[in-house]
């Protein structure tokens, strides 16, 4: 089998899991295009307990995906992402009965608690070989900036056929769609271990805390997450108050929108990866975002205004949100980005709460002004953060299989390792049997590297 193609069993597997990770993204993201509007029908709803609804998944997810994570490795992948879909249909199923806000926020909640990203990574990793594991993990990212996509559109679709009840039903419905998936789809695997490409170590934490590069990360993409629901509490209001736009066609506004987003998105990821402009390019598009919350606060009262200003968030947010994992797997040490990719996760996470909810605060407050004042100073804070961050080194992860050894040789091979041409940073673990290394694609001799490999012919 050639080495350099994913066997058509992994891109099954990764497929598999893409599509169920996706289905609860979508079940999670339909409502936020419509949900504002639907609230002030709600018992006891105010602008604050709104946006705590909004964002209220976030925060058992950041707490809970880590645990379920590590609760993988000892009870096995499949029951804890089953658990976790029966929670989030279940929350969904709590949320479609619900007239009262109070009720919405706790099936939220629990939608939130059905935290398996971290599970999905690491059955990705168990089932996909180590040179391939990128290429899997690109297609379940791939899957979630889709399924978000398709929310903004399928949401008000939905709210006018059945209403955002009827959209938390559709959740519960997508939910028992991922498991139709994971059973019948997703392949069993018996063995499973710790991948620290792909999962937290919680030994690793306290280095991956006090790394203030990875800190900036971990801020921006809370930052990012604490804008994107924060608009989401004041653009749907703008568009049915201010703009006029009925409810059920808010999609006739998103679709174009992201559209032409993406299409702008993508001649800078080019140019960032290919011109090795990483950091120019991600200062700009925090430059970018700042601008566009500046155009929310000063032009939002007509559709072409909030159009014009939904173009420019976007583009810069689908451009932040490809590149930020990337930056984050750069910056890692070699057998840290698991720890590392844990930590980020659950920082965006932390930050849709407090956007939906500081959101919902403001809007109460001091309605449109008081949200987008609030999400430009955010842009800026970050901006100065990125500002001074150091240009990531242009290197790429690479897994070799080198076999078991004991912990004297696998010094010794990491040394060796090190002095491989292309080969930037190595280090053995030695009970996995298994070396992470930084290196560079133009320099490394391929062939040499195989040479250490346990799995040569």
């Amino acid at each position: 089998m050639k080495q350099n193609k994913m066997a058509p069993a992994e891109l099954r597997a990764a497929t598999a899991l893409a599509g169920i990770f996706s289905l609860r993204m979508l079940g999670l993201f339909m409502i936020l295009p419509v949900f504002m509007v639907y609230a002030g029908q709600l018992q006891g709803a105010t602008p604050l307990l709104a946006g705590l609804a909004i964002g209220a998944y976030g925060l058992t997810q950041a707490l809970l995906q880590i645990p379920f994570g590590m609760l993988s490795d000892r009870i096995g992948r499949k029951p804890v992402i089953a658990g976790g879909l029966l929670l989030f249909a279940l929350g969904s199923v709590i949320a479609a009965m619900s007239t009262s806000i109070i009720w919405i926020i706790a099936g939220r909640a629990v939608q939130g608690s059905g935290a398996i990203a971290a599970a999905i990574m690491a059955f990705n990793a168990d089932l996909t070989r180590e040179q391939h594991r990128t290429k899997a993990m690109a297609i379940i990212g791939m899957s979630i900036g889709l399924a978000f996509m398709a929310a903004m559109v399928i949401g008000p679709i939905i709210n006018g056929w059945i209403g955002v009840p009827g959209i938390f039903w559709v959740s519960a419905g997508l939910a028992v769609g991922g498991l139709a998936i994971l059973f019948m789809a997703v392949p069993h695997h018996a063995e499973h271990h710790v991948h620290r490409d792909a999962e937290l170590v919680p030994s690793q934490l306290s280095g991956i805390l006090a790394d203030t590069q990875l800190l900036r990360l971990d801020f921006g993409i809370m930052v990012l997450h604490m804008i994107l629901m924060a608009n989401f509490v004041a653009v749907p209001l703008a568009l049915h108050q201010l703009a006029q736009v009925h409810i059920d066609s808010h999609w006739q506004v998103y679709l174009p929108v992201l559209l032409v987003s993406v299409a702008i998105m993508i001649p800078f990821i080019i140019l960032a990866e290919k011109h090795h402009l990483l950091k120019q390019v991600f200062i700009g598009a925090v430059a970018v975002l700042v601008l566009a919350e500046l155009a929310l606060l000063a032009f939002h009262d007509t559709l072409v205004q909030i159009i014009l200003s939904l173009v420019i968030f976007f583009s810069a947010f689908n451009l932040l949100e490809a590149m930020l994992p990337s930056l984050v797997s750069r910056v890692a040490p070699a057998d840290r980005k698991g720890t590392a990719l844990g930590v980020y996760s659950s920082s965006q996470f932390m930050g849709a709460f407090i956007g939906g909810a500081s959101g919902g605060a403001l809007y109460g407050a001091f309605g449109f002004t008081g949200v987008f004042t609030f999400t430009t100073i955010l842009a800026s804070l970050w901006l100065l953060a990125a500002i001074t961050m150091k240009a990531p080194a242009y290197l790429n992860n690479y897994l070799l299989k080198v076999g078991r050894v004991d912990t004297e040789a696998a010094d010794q091979l990491s040394q060796r390792l090190n002095q491989l041409p292309g080969v930037a940073e190595a280090v053995v673990v030695a009970e996995e049997g298994m070396a992470y290394l930084k290196v560079d694609t133009h320099l490394l001799d391929v062939n040499a590297l195989q040479e250490f490999s346990s799995d040569k012919d």
